[in-house]
């Protein structure tokens, strides 16, 4: 038989930057940003959109290179699609059908090429095995931000069409909606219809420069003071290996991702709402409280809010969402959670987590849903036990390794005797108990409750500016700085 040797075709992509200009880095907080908002007031109101736009591209080539010129070419390419598409005699015609097409195959296309090709690949070489063939994957760095920048101008280019919202007449008005740094490498993914008064006009003042300020505080403090030492302790677990760890340890190891994926990416979208109104932009809520859910459902509309509510727009709905009896309903729900899970990363353990809520959205919808309405404790029980073991679906990439996890999280499903130091998560606890506390008390409604009545206090103000300090000196000692989601 015939054997392709494995080797990478490089595509040289040397401009791609080592370093990611994020939010909590000294680069961005010290030097980018104080600059930027310098130029940005100094200039103008009517040319605020242009300064932005050069901003967030030094911006985003700072960590992504020549991946900008990828970046500008998609906003041109839709803004020359929608112009045509909206057209009154590409209307009358029939044409616009077909452009809107052509921008679909465009933008997805790019995302499955960087995001998908080497995972597809990978899988048919699984296949073609068994003939002794081997295709060869592709040396490809993924674009930051591309799967949140695709679904922002899709969502565009589809709400232009069905004429939900006007096309762009201005591309400074579509380039600052597409690229403006607060929300450009990991959303909130906003629509261009909620977006376009502000990219008209705006105001920036004293109150919304503060607000925006401790917003951007309270970001700051949630990813370097929560979600960084939690992932230390996941990442400690991790070095040990799976199967060298006790029980108690496994479900310490769940509920630490649990709180750093969410200390992550909820304080990632306070600083970036931060930043917004700094700009004098109103960027959408991403996160409300998820974990005060009482069921499955409700935790995804609690949870990265922007990017359910484009599934249910975009993909849903279109389908025929709930109106087309049981039967559709679940064939529905099952495209969007399998599109919702392979969107997180290509990988199996992805697809395995999104198929997993489509189970159990489906089993609370037609089984046992409304028992849990009638609850209080029981259901809240449910969800502090349900979505840390959901978590570690999502944070195994590795499907042997998953399963180890889960025999360590529950002893009774191997036949093979788990040898442990049992003391693993006492030490652990000792280490880290000082964070588990402030964790799970800020995923509770109290703090929310007790800064929006005090903010603008004295007090409130001097608590704000010891969270920053705390921060600042947190990032230059931390050795793990990562944000989850800039790898989605």
């Amino acid at each position: 038989m015939l054997t392709l040797q494995r080797q990478a075709l490089r595509i040289p992509f040397k401009g791609v930057g080592k370093r990611f200009m994020i939010y909590n880095t000294i680069d961005f907080l010290f030097r980018f940003f104080p600059l930027f908002l310098l130029a940005y007031y100094l200039t103008p109101p009517k040319l605020r959109n242009a300064t932005l736009i050069i901003g967030s591209l030094v911006f985003y080539a700072f960590g992504s290179g020549w991946f900008t010129l990828l970046l500008l070419l998609s906003l041109l390419v839709n803004l020359i699609i929608s112009r045509v598409m909206c057209s009154p005699a590409a209307r009358k015609s029939g044409f616009s059908k077909k452009m809107l097409i052509v921008g679909l195959v465009y933008n997805f296309g790019l995302l499955v090429f960087f995001k998908y090709t080497n995972f597809l690949i990978e899988n048919l070489n699984h296949l073609l095995s068994v003939l002794h063939l081997e295709i060869p994957t592709l040396s490809l760095t993924m674009p930051l931000g591309i799967s949140f920048y695709t679904f922002q101008i899709t969502s565009y280019l589809i709400d232009a069409y069905t004429q939900k919202c006007r096309p762009a007449t201005n591309i400074l008005h579509l380039g600052t909606y597409l690229c403006m740094f607060p929300q450009l490498l990991s959303g909130p993914i906003c629509q261009y219809g909620e977006i376009r008064p502000q990219l008209l006009q705006r105001t920036i003042n004293i109150r919304l420069f503060q607000e925006g300020m401790q917003t951007f505080t309270l970001g700051l403090g949630a990813k370097c003071l929560l979600a960084n030492p939690m992932y230390s302790l996941w990442n400690n677990l991790s070095v040990i290996g799976y199967d060298s760890i006790s029980t108690p340890y496994a479900w310490m190891g769940a509920f630490a991702y649990s709180f750093q994926i969410y200390f992550d990416f909820a304080g990632y979208s306070l600083m970036a709402m931060g930043v917004g109104k700094m700009l004098g932009f109103e960027l959408p809520e991403n996160f409300h409280l998820p974990y005060m859910s009482g069921s499955a459902s409700e935790f995804w509309r609690r949870w990265h809010i922007t990017l359910g509510r484009w599934f249910r727009n975009y993909v849903y709905i279109p389908l025929g969402g709930n109106r087309c009896g049981r039967g559709k309903t679940i064939r529905n729900m099952l495209v969007v959670w399998a599109f919702t899970g392979i969107w997180h990363g290509a990988s199996w353990n992805f697809l395995i987590w999104g198929m997993v809520f489509f189970v159990l959205l489906t089993l609370e919808k037609n089984v046992y849903g409304k028992l849990l309405e009638k609850t209080y404790i029981l259901k809240h029980l449910y969800i502090i036990f349900l979505i840390p073991l959901t978590w570690m679906i999502f944070a195994i990439p590795d499907l042997h390794q998953l399963g180890i996890y889960f025999t360590r999280l529950f002893p009774f499903l191997s036949s093979e005797e788990v040898r442990a130091n049992t003391r693993d998560a006492v030490a652990a606890w000792q280490d880290y108990w000082k964070i588990f506390l402030p964790c799970i008390l800020f995923s509770t409604p109290i703090p929310t409750y007790f800064y929006k009545k005090c903010k603008h206090t004295l007090p409130c103000i001097l608590l704000l500016i010891v969270i920053f300090f705390y921060s600042v000196h947190a990032m230059m000692t931390q050795t793990n700085n990562p944000f989850n989601y800039l790898q989605f």
